[in-house]
């Protein structure tokens, strides 16, 4: 198979890009110059620049099997690219989101649910996640068809992560001391580890499938109990988990998901992130590792980098400041 993989070479993209390389794929990535994954071919351009930008696709010559892309602003830039590619790829899959899904999603909404109006391609400058995400399946599906498949990730972690999630709660964990440990040990939680989004996407790919799939882990694959435990057994530090109501951190203006990220307290917002529709992807063989593994792998990447996970430019840090923790636990 030649695989075609279009930007995020960090991350979703790198798990992608690697995961063919280990199945002795031939892959390409198109990228800006940065972080391109041994043993594949580069080629170089910006996709925000039109066709000027895309000018090494265009005059490459080369054919695919399968392309991957991860894009998340715009959607100018997926369908420039899909409508190039449309003739010289067998196929095209599109790393999208839940998000898509007109708020509040209920529990349990399957890959039929209500969405939001897609950003049109003419829309420039800062289009809203939601809607900048199925603008791109819309160009994804307007270039290719019935050969396009939709991967509606949710909360999306693992080694390699830019975002900050779990790195951050590893680095916090890693210190050690008294943590403040939001809601309940109990809570559910529905996530993807970035290699299983991977291997599935080229599996799924390889067999032809197409359209949406919601292609997440079961809700209560994991509990915010069991990942926390798992970043203390992983860390070997003292750390001591202090489980604390939501109505304490609300009160003292600890915000769930961005100060103390994957958590959200009962309600909507949980409904819509670790309660959603799992099955359909399930039945087209997605796996999900433990969580056991996804945290000791993503412990592992992180010392091996000296602790500090890169950062993507246009993602807030997150994580709850020493300050206000050490008000927290004082309470």
């Amino acid at each position: 198979m030649r695989l075609l993989m279009l930007g995020g070479t960090e991350f979703v993209g790198r798990a992608v890009a690697d995961a063919a390389l280990e199945r002795g794929w031939g892959v390409t990535v198109f990228h800006r110059g940065r972080h391109a994954p041994p043993g594949a071919s580069a080629l170089t351009g910006n996709r925000t620049a039109g066709e000027r930008g895309l000018a090494a696709l265009a005059e490459s010559g080369q054919d695919w099997d399968l392309v991957v892309d991860t894009w998340s602003g715009a959607p100018a830039a997926v369908r420039d690219a899909a409508r190039l590619l449309s003739g010289r790829a067998g196929h095209f899959s599109y790393v999208s989101s839940r998000s898509v899904y007109a708020y509040p999603a209920a529990p349990g909404l399957d890959e039929n649910g209500p969405l939001v109006t897609g950003a049109s391609p003419d829309d420039g400058g800062d289009v809203p996640y939601d809607r900048a995400k199925r603008g791109g399946e819309l160009a994804a599906l307007d270039a290719f068809g019935d050969r396009a498949l939709l991967a509606r990730a949710g909360l999306i972690i693992g080694p390699g992560e830019n975002i900050g999630r779990l790195p951050w709660w590893l680095s916090r964990i890693a210190r050690g001391g008294p943590v403040i440990a939001p809601g309940r040990p109990d809570a559910q939680l529905q996530y993807i580890d970035a290699r299983d989004l991977a291997e599935w996407i080229l599996d799924a790919a390889a067999a032809g499938l197409n359209g949406p799939y919601n292609t997440v882990s079961r809700p209560g694959h994991a509990t915010m109990g069991e990942l926390l435990e798992a970043c203390v057994r992983a860390t070997g530090s003292d750390a001591e988990l202090r489980w604390t109501d939501p109505e304490v951190l609300r009160a003292a203006g600890a915000e769930p998901w961005s100060d103390l990220p994957i958590w959200l307290p009962p309600g909507e917002l949980y409904d819509t992130m670790h309660r959603g529709d799992h099955t359909k992807a399930h039945a087209a063989g997605l796996r999900c590792r433990p969580v056991e593994e996804t945290v000791a792998d993503t412990w592992a990447w992180l010392r091996a980098l000296g602790g500090t996970a890169p950062q993507r430019p246009d993602r807030p840090a997150v994580g709850l400041d020493p300050e206000r923790e050490a008000k927290l636990l004082a309470l």
